[in-house]
């Protein structure tokens, strides 16, 4: 839940100044408001090398040798900061040396000493040359020229002169060092770099003791800058700072002052002043937060919508995951990640109960619509007859034969052998269809297709009218809109002439529905324009245009349905292909599954947070809010 904000003025002795922010920092209760013209500090040198030194210790991988050292924690870090330059150092003239290796090795290996002494005792010049071996036919080399080699589509030639010359097409080279000293060089540079790589690893076991002289850093910077927010108006003699503070964490502060001069008074939020979100959720809710703070901070005035996200959000997925299969795959995982890592805290933690509640999720709605792998079974499985969503197509099947309407007329003479079905039960087992040695059953899967459409619909308009009834206080349009949206259900089918879940399970007929349905979307129109008028004034009229906002927001949620299809149908493909694959069917079989399962995760997760953080927010959510951060005692994790 969002605690509400009080914002208090706190008055002191200067004496009692230092026992305060201590005092204050230990409980963790206050964020310090800074004065109008106080700046924050930069952050400390020595901290700034605590991080960068850990960060660097992070990414290596711990010997088991330990070292010990009666260097401070400052020098340790700078230490490791001056062994990670000289690793990039030592990288980079690697691969220097290496270019200049693969540059100069076609001239083969000699002595600088020896053709300096050629030269001298010769009264020659030695020059080395390199010309495209595509033009050596075009631009023949003068005979004076001594061939070497050929490497990289060049020609590599050495001439021995009087006085220095130059030929065309060609480039003089340039040799340094030769192959033979920069090879040792290389090696010398490879040696040097790997004893400096051990000793960085050596010192991973200083990342304990980094991080809690890092802590010890922060508290002491945490502290100065909280103390930076005060003003003292009487010279120097009594101080007075702003903070903000929870509401339930009021008799905190006043227990904080008790044996202290200070006097504490709350006081009103300036216009326009920024108020901070306090967030204070546990168990399934704190996991929702996790996922709100995915998006945006709810603003001071927002309702928690941590628990609405949260339910919703295993819902969407385990719909758009659309198999039970799958979702056991899932829980695999995530009870072996249980088993593996039992002692996870915090966030990890929550994000692994996550995983195991979105696992469960999907097996459920396998159950409910009878998914498993994509495997097509027949309506008298056993797994069918426990589905509920198979329950609702028999329920369907039997509302057709019982008015016997164009459905069923039309079903009759695509059919001719459920002519003389007396329920819904064997139209569904009698309507079969065999195409290219597959089996199908073709009522079956048109209807289960149809409800899941249907519900697709459903959900979202109870999704939106929840939201709009959280907030109807603000926005008393929000009623209209939700009488709109029923309104709509009801009536539209009569249009497409469709038969919805409520007319099959008789709730309402589709005469009634259609009359019912018309009548509540121009009363909720007229409903919603009317409130708006009322708490807006004429700035209500605006609030027409949230017509089409509501009718686009709830289409949209036929995203679930098609989704869910699509993963279905790849399913089943995959298996089919698999199956005429004979003895290696299960290469299709395993890759497939695998690149759905993939498709499905990453598609449950984006839509199904999408439709809560885009729809769904759409009406009751302001968001924009900035987190409360209290000045804090940090603590390493062993204490």
């Amino acid at each position: 839940m969002i605690i509400p904000m009080k914002k208090y003025l706190i008055l002191g002795v200067q004496e009692d100044l230092e026992n305060f922010f201590k005092k204050a920092q230990q409980q963790g209760v206050l964020e310090f408001i800074p004065g109008k013209n106080k700046t924050p500090s930069a952050v400390p040198k020595e901290m700034q090398c605590f991080i960068d030194a850990i960060r660097i210790l992070r990414k290596l991988n711990p010997t088991d040798k330990s070292k010990n050292t009666e260097q401070s924690a400052e020098e340790i870090a700078l230490h490791i900061i001056h062994l990670k330059k000289e690793t990039e150092r030592l990288s980079e003239q690697i691969r220097i040396i290496r270019l200049e290796i693969a540059r100069v090795s076609p001239l083969g290996d000699f002595s600088k000493e020896d053709i300096a002494y050629i030269e001298e005792q010769a009264k020659k010049v030695i020059q080395f040359f390199c010309m495209k071996t595509l033009k050596r036919a075009e631009n023949p080399p003068d005979e004076g020229l001594i061939y070497l080699s050929t490497e990289y589509d060049l020609d590599y030639f050495m001439a021995i002169h009087t006085a220095p010359v130059s030929y065309p097409h060609m480039i003089e080279m340039r040799v340094d060092k030769p192959v033979g000293v920069l090879r040792e060089q290389l090696e010398a540079t490879k040696q040097s770099l790997q004893k400096i790589e051990r000793e960085l690893k050596e010192s991973v076991c200083f990342q304990p003791f980094l991080q809690e002289a890092l802590i010890t850093h922060l508290n002491t910077y945490h502290l100065e800058q909280a103390k930076n927010t005060v003003q003292y108006p009487l010279e120097n003699s009594i101080f007075c700072v702003e903070a903000w503070i929870p509401q339930n964490k009021i008799r905190i502060l006043y227990s904080l002052v008790n044996d202290m001069a200070i006097h504490c008074e709350s006081i009103a939020v300036e216009e326009g002043e920024m108020v901070p979100t306090y967030m204070e959720n546990k168990g399934i809710a704190r996991i929702g937060e996790d996922l709100v703070r995915v998006y945006d901070i709810p603003a001071h005035t927002d309702k928690d919508p941590s628990t609405w996200v949260f339910w919703f959000f295993v819902l969407f997925f385990s719909i758009i995951v659309a198999d039970g299969g799958y979702g056991l795959l899932y829980l695999a995982l995530a009870g072996f990640c249980w088993f593996k890592f039992p002692n996870l805290k915090g966030q990890k933690r929550r994000f692994l109960k996550l995983a195991t509640i979105l696992a469960t999720g999907c097996v459920l709605w396998g159950v409910c619509t009878a998914s498993f792998f994509g495997l097509e079974l027949k309506p008298s499985d056993w797994l069918m007859r426990i589905s509920p969503l198979q329950t609702l197509v028999v329920k369907k099947a039997d509302y057709h034969l019982q008015q016997n309407d164009d459905v069923q007329q039309e079903l009759d003479e695509k059919f001719p052998q459920i002519r003389s079905a007396v329920t819904g039960q064997e139209v569904i087992e009698k309507a079969v269809e065999y195409k290219d040695g597959k089996t199908s059953y073709a009522v079956s899967d048109d209807f289960s297709r149809n409800i899941l459409l249907d519900f697709s619909i459903l959900l979202g308009i109870v999704h939106i009218s929840c939201s709009l009834m959280r907030y109807f206080f603000r926005n008393w349009a929000g009623i209209g809109w939700v009488l709109f949206m029923i309104g709509g259900y009801l009536y539209f089918p009569s249009i497409l002439n469709a038969t919805t879940i409520l007319h099959f399970l008789h709730l309402v007929s589709k005469t009634q529905g259609a009359e019912i349905g018309l009548q509540l979307i121009f009363s909720g129109i007229i409903i919603a324009v009317a409130l708006a008028l009322i708490q807006h004034r004429l700035k209500g009229l605006k609030h027409l245009t949230q017509l089409l906002e509501v009718f686009a927001d709830v289409l949209s949620y036929l995203r679930l349905y098609a989704l869910a299809l699509a993963g279905t149908i790849m399913a089943s493909t995959f298996n089919q292909l698999g199956k005429s694959a004979g003895l290696f069917g299960f290469i299709p079989i395993l890759g497939g599954h695998s690149i759905n399962i993939l498709l499905g995760l990453m598609a449950g997760v984006i839509h199904g947070l999408r439709l809560n953080f885009i729809e769904w927010y759409h009406y009751c959510f302001d968001g924009g809010g900035r987190l409360f951060k209290p000045l804090t005692y940090l603590k390493s994790k062993e204490n």
